[in-house]
């Protein structure tokens, strides 16, 4: 509960009306309420857990076309069953002053529909990535999203993450020197019959899914916008998995200072998810990268005294579903605060369309 002080210094910045509303709604415990719209593994066996785990958050409804699932996860988080909605009628979200947020963990076909019914709900999103299928739908959610006065963030964990934030730390303080070139990939085997290798569903293959985490690396870890973009897709299992999306998808970029990235990723074999960053004073390695847990930084960089080089190597023992946990604290931290989320839609959106770009290169249906 936030003490006659720390309200008073609230009001003075201007954002006592951000923070008294949530902290009412959730009867003055000072935790901002989530309903999770989408029980998958990503929510069940991730997010609600991190939620769980975190100071200042906590689970008070769910969207659910399964009764029987959300009634065995209500009984896990003390959800009264009041509280938890259909597909079709979750719209009743906006009477339930338990709730000041959702998480949308639902195929990516379907993120656009519940990220601007729940802002018009009057609750606060935090969708997962990718944002959504199409440029259009992903410019509408944040549109919703102001039109509602409500905040928008797109679940890119990796930005509150203590190896990538590590790695772009070392970057920003020049350890490297100049940054050269970037390689990066991502991606796994994917199995007959998942919703992610239905266009319709996932919006594209695995440049969506997992592609996107290199895309986003390249852009965090430089600072920079890409200029150009060139791109390959391929199909070489033809075992019906990859009738309407790519096996495959290879792609370079070039930023404005001149850096050169090169990414790969697929849904037809493991790939460690990494990435490795040249400058003209060392290299910096992450693998994995963009896992959920087991992250491991590794760099070599000059000594400014001129002694022997610099090594560092540093995996982190941080275990799942931390990330998760950092995610939520951050988002809920952001709503009572009134800022805006570093990944907010915006940044959701800018992916959006490099990836659009990348199709049109391969030949391939834009976003």
């Amino acid at each position: 509960m936030l003490t006659r002080r720390e309200f008073t210094r609230l009001a003075v910045a201007g954002a006592a009306s951000q923070v008294v509303s949530p902290l009412l709604a959730q009867g003055g415990d000072g935790k901002i309420g989530y309903c999770i719209i989408g029980l998958g593994r990503i929510s069940m066996d991730h997010f609600m857990p991190g939620v769980l785990a975190s100071k200042n958050s906590k689970i008070t409804g769910l969207v659910s076309g399964h009764r029987d699932k959300a009634l065995a996860q209500a009984a896990k988080y003390g959800v009264p069953e009041t509280s938890i909605y259909s597909y079709e009628n979750m719209d009743q979200i906006k009477n339930n002053a338990a709730i000041d947020a959702v998480y949308v963990a639902l195929p990516n076909s379907m993120h656009a529909e519940y990220t601007i019914r729940s802002a018009r709900a009057g609750k606060h999103v935090l969708c997962e990535k990718p944002m959504a299928t199409s440029v259009a739908d992903s410019m509408a959610m944040i549109k919703a999203c102001k039109e509602a006065n409500k905040k928008l963030m797109i679940a890119y964990r990796c930005h509150y993450e203590p190896t990538n934030l590590r790695a772009m730390q070392l970057i920003r303080e020049g350890k490297l020197g100049k940054i050269q070139a970037i390689e990066s990939a991502n991606g796994f085997r994917e199995r007959a019959g998942e919703w992610r290798l239905d266009r319709k569903l996932a919006g594209g293959g695995p440049l969506m899914d997992m592609g996107v985490y290199s895309l986003n690396a390249c852009r965090y870890l430089t600072g920079e916008e890409p200029v150009e973009l060139k791109a390959y897709s391929s199909v070489i299992d033809h075992d019906g998995r990859f009738d309407t999306v790519e096996e495959n998808v290879s792609w370079t970029m070039k930023f404005p200072s001149g850096v050169l990235a090169s990414c790969n990723t697929t849904y037809g074999a493991s790939m460690n998810g990494f990435y490795r960053v040249h400058g003209s004073l060392g290299f910096l390695y992450a693998e994995p990268a963009f896992a959920y847990q087991g992250l491991h930084l590794t760099a070599q960089f000059a000594d400014p005294a001129g002694g022997k080089p610099i090594m560092l190597d540093e995996p982190n023992p941080s275990k799942d579903p931390s990330q998760f946990v950092a995610e939520a604290e951050y988002f809920s931290d952001c709503i009572v605060k009134d800022q805006t989320p570093k990944t907010a839609g915006e940044e959701g959106l800018l992916d959006m369309q490099y990836m659009s770009k990348i199709y049109e290169s391969c030949g391939l249906p834009s976003l």
